[in-house]
């Protein structure tokens, strides 16, 4: 989301009687009172100041992760005992036919039938899933009567998977859930029982509630997050990780980095440990991801990066801290044009945006730059500092093969204008602008983009 993967979070900030889909929030307001995933409920605000005061008040939430966590390597086995306590008949979605190739998919069908567990198979998920897709999906299940559903796959397929869980419940038009400004949001309530399966580390799409699916008509990328969305099962299993090439280990790490980065730089004030969480993650994917770059058949490498993936986007990291992900909705916008790798448009975006944002709320990415650069500031305003961590870690993301400029992706700056306004009309706050610390205008949004050519 895939990231953005709990997205649905920055909507508690946002509030006015103009703002996009705020209609539809209201109507469902209860629900998202009952969100269990890193979450701060707030009061209403109106003004700028009185914004920027409740980007400091203390921790107040809820936590809660029901998804079941089976991990390790080798545990792929599990599936079958799993599955069969759900139900008897299962959608098995994949995406473009990795597991097959790899055997996996073989092994997943074979354990499940000894179990008992028959399948329907969903394959061809693409890697900006489909609101297509999603429909496809729902019309097979309902055709071979599933009672439950298996994601196996990456992000793609473990984001459509949900969806599809939904939607085979729905009467209505499946993209009714998915965020795009329109007057009546439809937030499931009911879905499928699901088990995830990743073959790579990077969303943690297999352990939260959210998902990002794409129309291809309207060039439209969005979000939804629901209670019923989240996994029953999680089967974490690191080995499925080793046949993962280079390029795409390198754009989970940078996928799993900006999970946390936007969080942290973008959350509330006083939220000292979570810092200190998001910081181990980065150290750690920082250590761990060149190492399963280097060499795909590092167990220990991959399972690290996979744990790592995991726990970003869990709900862990972010409790407590309200988190607004402004770098993801615009490279949903972009990758919605454009079908670009979603972390490769991040670890040409993301940069980018924190070099604006490091102007408005430096105190933060020095304490990146220090922590985790181990640079010294010479105050907890240095921007110098500040911005150095920055052109640090752009280099890392460069050093592991990531692209950092649109021109490496062949996008070129006739679309920016479009982009942001394409962004806005899908969530906006009362002032008109993208959420996030600061807010973003328009001209801010084509700023970012024209700093990342």
């Amino acid at each position: 989301m895939h990231g953005l993967r709990q997205c649905l979070l920055i909507l508690d900030t946002i509030h006015g009687k103009n703002s996009t889909g705020m209609r539809s929030l209201k109507r469902n307001r209860h629900h998202f009172e009952r969100i269990r995933c890193s979450r701060q409920v707030f009061a209403a605000v109106d003004t700028a100041e009185q914004k920027t005061k409740h980007l400091e008040i203390r921790m107040n939430f809820e936590f809660q992760n029901p998804t079941r966590l089976i991990f390790g390597a080798g545990s792929l086995f599990r599936i079958g005992e799993a599955a069969s306590r759900l139900g008897k008949k299962a959608l098995l979605v994949t995406g473009g036919g990795s597991v097959k190739r790899s055997g996996v998919f073989d092994r997943t069908v074979a354990t499940l039938k000894a179990a008992g567990v028959s399948i329907a198979e969903c394959s061809g998920i693409e890697p900006n899933p489909r609101i297509t897709s999603v429909v496809r999906g729902a019309e097979i299940a309902r055709q071979e009567a599933c009672d439950m559903v298996i994601a196996l796959g990456g992000g793609s397929t473990m984001d459509a998977s949900k969806v599809i869980a939904a939607a085979v419940l729905y009467d209505g038009n499946p993209w009714d859930m998915i965020l795009h400004g329109q007057e009546k949001w439809h937030i499931p309530s009911e879905a499928l029982p699901l088990i995830t399966i990743p073959t790579l580390a990077a969303t943690g799409s297999e352990m939260n509630n959210g998902a990002v699916i794409t129309n291809e008509e309207t060039k439209v990328k969005s979000f939804l997050v629901a209670d019923c969305l989240f996994p029953r099962i999680a089967i974490v299993d690191p080995e499925l990780t080793v046949s993962v090439p280079k390029d795409q280990t390198a754009f989970g790490v940078c996928d799993l980095i900006t999970h946390v980065t936007e969080a942290y730089c973008n959350g509330i004030d006083g939220t000292p440990l979570q810092d200190r969480f998001a910081e181990g993650v980065i150290l750690a994917a920082m250590e761990w991801g060149p190492k399963a770059i280097a060499d795909g058949n590092d167990l220990e490498a991959r399972t690290q990066v996979q744990w790592a993936a995991l726990v970003a986007l869990n709900g862990w990291v972010h409790a407590g801290t309200n988190p607004m992900y402004p770098v993801h909705m615009l490279e949903h916008t972009v990758s919605a044009y454009h079908d670009v790798t979603h972390a490769a448009g991040l670890a040409v975006i993301n940069p980018a945006w924190m070099r604006f944002a490091a102007r408005a709320n430096s105190a933060k990415f020095v304490q990146f730059a220090e922590r985790v650069f181990g640079l010294k500031a010479k105050s907890t305003t240095d921007l110098d500092c500040a911005l150095e961590g920055i052109d640090r870690f752009e280099a890392f993301l460069r050093a592991i093969g990531c692209p950092t400029r649109f021109s490496e992706l062949g996008i070129g700056s006739e679309l920016f204008e479009t982009y942001a306004k394409d962004t806005l009309k899908i969530i906006h706050d009362a002032d008109g602008k993208l959420p996030g610390r600061p807010a973003m205008s328009e001209a801010d949004i084509v700023e970012v983009f024209k700093a990342a050519v």
